[in-house]
């Protein structure tokens, strides 16, 4: 398996976000989901309408580790996702395949339109969907200075697992040690 990177630059992801607007609103908001719940794509394929209508949280059980995990989506991404569902049923895949009916967006497509959109933006770091949960990361830790917060986010075991995960490298490091004068 491939590892992939966050996406560190913003303007990056503004026009991550632009391209796959013009492409798709559904396009669109699987990405903002992805980058500010810090949700894998497993989980994120597999919401309802009925999960996000009304509700300030999104409740699930995860997918990978079985754990039950409830947090808070912003205000901003309550907004667009309220607009997105305003016409749909609650018994739809919020993110559902536009090739089989019914049926919630592969994970593989979900990849394949990732990839796709940060080509035609120029961004040329490995995409992956996981990219959305290392992005979502690496930016909140970079706004919190949170490691321990993040870890429980991620149920990770310890902060040098979530450093590793989110890309803070060497680079990184050796850039701030740089800038450190007392």
């Amino acid at each position: 398996m491939t590892t992939v990177d966050p996406i560190r630059d913003k303007n990056d992801i503004l026009k991550l976000k632009s391209v796959l607007l013009k492409s798709s609103y559904r396009d669109y908001l699987l990405f903002e989901v992805g980058i500010n719940t810090g949700l894998r794509i497993s989980d994120i394929l597999k919401l309802k309408v009925s999960d996000i209508r009304g509700k300030y949280y999104i409740e699930l059980k995860e997918q990978k580790t079985g754990k039950l995990k409830k947090f808070r989506m912003n205000s901003v991404l309550r907004s667009e996702l309220d607009n997105y569902i305003s016409s749909k049923n609650d018994d739809n895949y919020l993110f559902e395949s536009l090739r089989t009916s019914g049926n919630p967006l592969e994970r593989t497509r979900a990849y394949c339109i990732l990839n796709q959109a940060a080509q035609v933006a120029g961004i040329t770091i490995k995409i992956g969907t996981h990219t959305m949960r290392k992005t979502f990361g690496f930016h909140f830790y970079r706004q919190t200075k949170d490691i321990a917060l993040l870890q429980v986010l991620f149920n990770h075991s310890s902060p040098s697992v979530t450093l590793r995960y989110i890309g803070i490298d060497q680079n990184i490091l050796d850039n701030a040690m740089e800038k450190f004068v007392l």
